[in-house]
């Protein structure tokens, strides 16, 4: 059971904000002064969350045309698709062979200032920070320890989504009030510490980890947003802050979150907790999925029906089967080294890599993409299914429950190591025995050491297809440039080739460009 019901925005909500359900850029109208109406605190601030889990209005009917961001399509508009596809497909993990408009310029690393879903993803971040900034500027004065502590969260989630502005497209335009002026353009580095002051002042107002409800941030969100932050600080601002991104990440591990016994466990039906599946025990923030609350074209029926088909592969627990996204060779390389990759379904796979995160099927699959618009050239991904561990009917048989385990703390355990490593520049026991606790939680071989080069293969093999590769390859220095290392398909050749460094960050969309003068687009495009 969902403890946080997403449902629709109010229309008072979107008359507040006086832009109905779209943002097409940045110079959101303010408040329409012929309209009497009341703000509503708690609607707006459960709105604030649901731009995780919802695309529009319609809510628990489902996505019906009403749609948060204008100029593309509801489902692909979902918070976290975007950002899965922006992550995932121009790196070495997934392939997808839709020739949706945009979707082969990701494969290619191929894109530009129109691109519809770069376009989309710089939009979504901008209509919830203008929603935050929104509950923020009508609670301002509020001090009731309720209004407090949705205040502290109200910008924890502002954060959140400019976290993503830095990660992504570099010097972006930076706003803290709902304004009809055309905002400047703030630098990564300054946007950085934006960043990091927000998560450390609001951090001791948020709830004690594992103490709020279900859904919503607690103070160990918070310290693992600012241990990411601290992670990928070098390219942010060409220092790097290692030793502050172990610190914070060693809070969330120190916390009472705890590892899931069952790796599986955290992509099923009942992650959020049943009597067999305890994974919310280590979820510290999941995006809320519902088959009957909240019904979506994105979020884990995504995840869930873009990876899978129904004529050759088990059951699943929804109806869709939209048999896009597979695997590239590389990611299943890192759990068969040897390349000697089985053509069976996820039992085998699992025994014959040792490792209980292979979650694969190979039965009928190529391991090769040779031809790009065949799902079954690529191995497949059963990672995310809407099955439920304790056996229980998910609720609806098409849209999902299985919630998105956002920010989970394996993460902590990773950026620790990582951390700890490039600080000494060679082995570290703490390091290793982070490292083993995530090997041995997955029944694999623990290992005695480890390089920066295995670390970043681990965190592909724990983070496969959660949406966060393209950033990892960047801070490694293995992603756009002359950087040694090509995946089938990159840069849009078979055996892949190089492509500048400039796509290492994605461009100001053009139509921002020419509505602001403010703005100054991104090299190379």
């Amino acid at each position: 059971m969902k403890c946080i019901n997403l449902k629709s925005v109010l229309p008072a909500v979107a008359l507040a904000l006086g832009v109905a359900s779209c943002i097409n850029d940045l110079d959101v109208k303010p408040i329409d002064p012929s309209t009497t109406m009341v703000f509503n605190q708690n609607e707006v601030f459960t709105k604030i969350y649901a731009t995780m889990g919802l695309t529009g209005l319609e809510g628990p009917s489902g996505p019906a045309g009403s749609g948060d961001v204008d100029g593309i399509d509801e489902g692909t508009s979902d918070f976290f698709r975007l950002i899965w596809n922006l992550n995932e497909l121009p790196a070495d993990e997934a392939h997808c062979n839709w020739t949706d408009p945009g979707i082969p310029e990701l494969n290619h690393a191929n894109w530009g200032a129109s691109h519809n879903q770069v376009q989309g993803l710089y939009y979504r971040l901008y209509f919830n920070i203008t929603l935050c900034n929104f509950f923020l500027e009508q609670t301002e004065g509020r001090d009731d320890s309720e209004s407090l502590l949705q205040r502290a969260e109200a910008r924890f989630m502002r954060a959140l989504n400019y976290y993503y502005l830095v990660d992504m497209f570099g010097n972006v335009p930076f706003v803290t009030t709902v304004s009809i002026g055309n905002p400047a353009q703030t630098k990564r580095a300054e946007l950085f510490g934006f960043i990091e002051r927000e998560l450390k002042e609001v951090q001791d107002v948020m709830k004690e980890p594992r103490t709020n409800v279900y859904g919503r941030a607690d103070r160990a969100a918070a310290w693992l947003l600012l241990a990411r932050l601290y992670l990928n600080a070098e390219v942010y601002t060409g220092t790097a802050h290692w030793s502050e991104a172990a610190e914070y990440a060693q809070k969330v591990m120190n916390s009472s979150y705890e590892l899931s016994a069952v790796y599986g466990h955290l992509f099923m039906a009942d992650n959020g907790g049943s009597a067999v599946n305890k994974a919310n025990n280590e979820i510290i923030l999941p995006i809320l999925q519902d088959g009957v609350t909240t019904r979506n074209y994105g979020g884990s029926l995504f995840l869930i029906a873009s990876t899978q088909k129904t004529d050759d592969m088990p059951p699943y627990g929804t109806s869709e089967q939209w048999a896009g996204n597979r695997c590239r060779q590389e990611l299943l390389y890192r759990f068969f080294p040897d390349k000697n990759v089985p053509a069976t379904a996820k039992e085998g796979m699992i025994a014959a890599s040792g490792d209980g995160r292979a979650l694969f099927f190979g039965i009928g699959r190529t391991v090769s993409i040779g031809n790009e618009a065949m799902f079954v050239e690529g191995v497949s991904c059963v990672k995310f299914t809407n099955l439920r561990a304790d056996g229980v009917p998910a609720n609806d048989s098409k849209f999902t429950d299985t919630d998105i385990p956002f920010m989970r703390l394996a993460e902590a355990y990773l950026t620790f190591a990582e951390a700890k490593v490039r600080l000494s520049g060679g082995p570290v026991a703490e390091a290793t025995e982070a490292l083993n606790a995530l090997r041995r939680r997955a029944g694999a071989k623990t290992e005695t050491s480890w390089t920066p080069d295995a670390i970043l293969d681990e965190w592909s093999r724990e983070f496969f297809f959660e949406g966060r590769r393209r950033s990892d390859l960047i801070r490694f220095n293995r992603f756009g440039g002359s950087v040694g290392y090509a995946w089938q398909w990159k840069g849009g050749v078979q055996n892949g080739t190089d492509f500048s460094s400039n796509f290492n960050l994605y461009p100001i969309p053009n139509s921002d460009i020419v509505s602001n003068p403010n703005l100054k687009q991104n090299p190379g495009y």
